[in-house]
Protein backbone atom coordinates (compact mmCIF):
# COMPACT_ATOMS: atom_id res chain seq x y z
CA UNK A 1 0.00 0.00 0.00
CA UNK A 2 1.10 3.56 -0.73
CA UNK A 3 1.92 5.46 2.61
CA UNK A 4 2.31 2.53 4.87
CA UNK A 5 5.45 1.10 5.88
CA UNK A 6 6.55 -2.21 7.00
CA UNK A 7 5.96 -1.51 10.98
CA UNK A 8 2.57 -0.75 9.87
CA UNK A 9 2.29 3.05 10.33
CA UNK A 10 1.65 5.06 7.91
CA UNK A 11 3.56 8.14 6.62
CA UNK A 12 1.02 10.35 7.95
CA UNK A 13 1.83 9.18 11.51
CA UNK A 14 5.24 9.09 11.27
CA UNK A 15 5.53 12.87 9.75
CA UNK A 16 3.00 13.93 13.06
CA UNK A 17 5.75 12.00 15.44
CA UNK A 18 8.70 13.78 13.80
CA UNK A 19 6.66 16.97 14.15
CA UNK A 20 5.61 16.44 18.03
CA UNK A 21 9.27 15.31 18.25
CA UNK A 22 10.91 18.50 16.81
CA UNK A 23 8.74 21.14 18.43
CA UNK A 24 9.19 19.47 21.74
CA UNK A 25 12.94 19.60 20.81
CA UNK A 26 12.74 23.10 20.17
CA UNK A 27 10.61 24.04 23.25
CA UNK A 28 13.32 22.29 25.27
CA UNK A 29 16.23 24.06 24.05
CA UNK A 30 14.70 27.63 24.42
CA UNK A 31 13.91 26.63 28.22
CA UNK A 32 17.36 26.35 28.45
CA UNK A 33 18.28 29.52 27.13
CA UNK A 34 15.55 31.53 29.29
CA UNK A 35 16.49 29.95 31.99
CA UNK A 36 20.62 30.88 31.76
CA UNK A 37 19.63 34.17 30.79
CA UNK A 38 17.11 34.45 33.23
CA UNK A 39 19.93 33.91 36.45
CA UNK A 40 22.13 36.13 34.14
CA UNK A 41 19.59 39.19 34.61
CA UNK A 42 18.65 38.35 38.14
CA UNK A 43 22.17 38.69 39.70
CA UNK A 44 22.91 42.04 37.23
CA UNK A 45 19.39 42.86 38.82
CA UNK A 46 20.14 42.08 42.25
CA UNK A 47 23.47 44.12 42.42
CA UNK A 48 22.72 47.35 40.60
CA UNK A 49 21.71 48.91 43.16
CA UNK A 50 24.57 48.29 45.77
CA UNK A 51 26.92 48.90 42.28
CA UNK A 52 25.04 52.88 42.05
CA UNK A 53 25.62 53.38 45.87
CA UNK A 54 28.93 52.58 46.17
CA UNK A 55 29.62 54.22 42.46
CA UNK A 56 28.28 57.53 43.40
CA UNK A 57 30.24 57.61 47.44
CA UNK A 58 32.89 57.01 45.46
CA UNK A 59 32.94 59.40 42.96
CA UNK A 60 32.62 61.79 45.77
CA UNK A 61 35.87 60.71 47.06
CA UNK A 62 37.36 60.50 44.21
CA UNK A 63 36.42 64.33 43.46
CA UNK A 64 37.10 65.38 46.89
CA UNK A 65 40.39 63.85 46.92
CA UNK A 66 41.28 64.72 43.15
CA UNK A 67 40.92 68.23 44.62
CA UNK A 68 43.23 67.92 47.49
CA UNK A 69 45.88 66.48 44.99
CA UNK A 70 45.15 69.16 42.75
CA UNK A 71 45.92 71.84 45.60
CA UNK A 72 49.20 69.67 47.10
CA UNK A 73 50.76 69.79 43.23
CA UNK A 74 49.75 73.74 43.09
CA UNK A 75 51.73 74.25 46.43
CA UNK A 76 54.88 72.95 44.54
CA UNK A 77 54.61 75.44 42.13
CA UNK A 78 55.23 78.40 44.48
CA UNK A 79 54.38 81.63 43.43
CA UNK A 80 53.75 81.25 39.74
CA UNK A 81 50.62 82.27 38.69
CA UNK A 82 49.65 79.24 36.60
CA UNK A 83 50.42 77.17 39.35
CA UNK A 84 46.69 75.83 39.63
CA UNK A 85 47.11 75.24 35.83
CA UNK A 86 50.05 73.05 36.17
CA UNK A 87 48.06 71.06 39.17
CA UNK A 88 44.55 70.34 37.33
CA UNK A 89 46.67 69.73 34.12
CA UNK A 90 49.26 66.86 35.68
CA UNK A 91 46.42 65.50 37.96
CA UNK A 92 44.15 65.22 34.92
CA UNK A 93 46.90 63.21 32.78
CA UNK A 94 47.42 61.28 35.74
CA UNK A 95 43.45 60.06 36.05
CA UNK A 96 43.39 59.96 32.15
CA UNK A 97 45.68 57.16 31.75
CA UNK A 98 45.03 55.78 35.21
CA UNK A 99 41.15 55.62 33.71
CA UNK A 100 42.38 54.18 30.10
CA UNK A 101 44.13 51.38 31.96
CA UNK A 102 41.21 50.34 33.57
CA UNK A 103 38.92 50.34 30.60
CA UNK A 104 41.46 48.42 29.02
CA UNK A 105 40.84 45.49 31.51
CA UNK A 106 37.63 46.05 31.47
CA UNK A 107 37.26 45.45 28.19
CA UNK A 108 39.76 42.01 28.30
CA UNK A 109 37.62 40.60 31.10
CA UNK A 110 34.29 40.92 29.50
CA UNK A 111 35.59 39.72 26.08
CA UNK A 112 37.27 36.47 27.93
CA UNK A 113 33.62 35.87 29.85
CA UNK A 114 31.31 36.99 27.54
CA UNK A 115 27.48 37.41 28.16
CA UNK A 116 27.22 34.28 25.29
CA UNK A 117 25.07 31.76 26.73
CA UNK A 118 27.74 28.64 26.50
CA UNK A 119 25.55 26.26 28.09
CA UNK A 120 22.95 26.67 25.33
CA UNK A 121 25.10 26.97 22.89
CA UNK A 122 27.69 24.27 23.66
CA UNK A 123 23.91 21.84 23.87
CA UNK A 124 23.10 23.05 20.61
CA UNK A 125 26.52 22.55 18.88
CA UNK A 126 26.53 18.81 19.88
CA UNK A 127 22.71 18.46 18.81
CA UNK A 128 23.43 19.84 15.17
CA UNK A 129 26.60 16.83 15.18
CA UNK A 130 24.11 14.29 16.28
CA UNK A 131 21.71 15.70 13.46
CA UNK A 132 24.56 14.97 10.93
CA UNK A 133 25.63 12.25 12.13
CA UNK A 134 21.84 10.36 11.42
CA UNK A 135 21.46 12.34 8.41
CA UNK A 136 24.98 10.30 7.33
CA UNK A 137 23.21 7.05 8.54
CA UNK A 138 19.90 7.68 6.71
CA UNK A 139 21.92 8.35 3.46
Amino acid sequence: MIGEANNGRSLAAILGEMKDELQEFVQIRIELLKRELGKKISALKAAFPAALIGGLLLLTAFLLLSFALVALVAVGFGGNPYRWFFGFLIVGVFWAIGGGMGLYMAKRRLTQQGFIPRKTVRVLSGDKVWLQNEARKAL
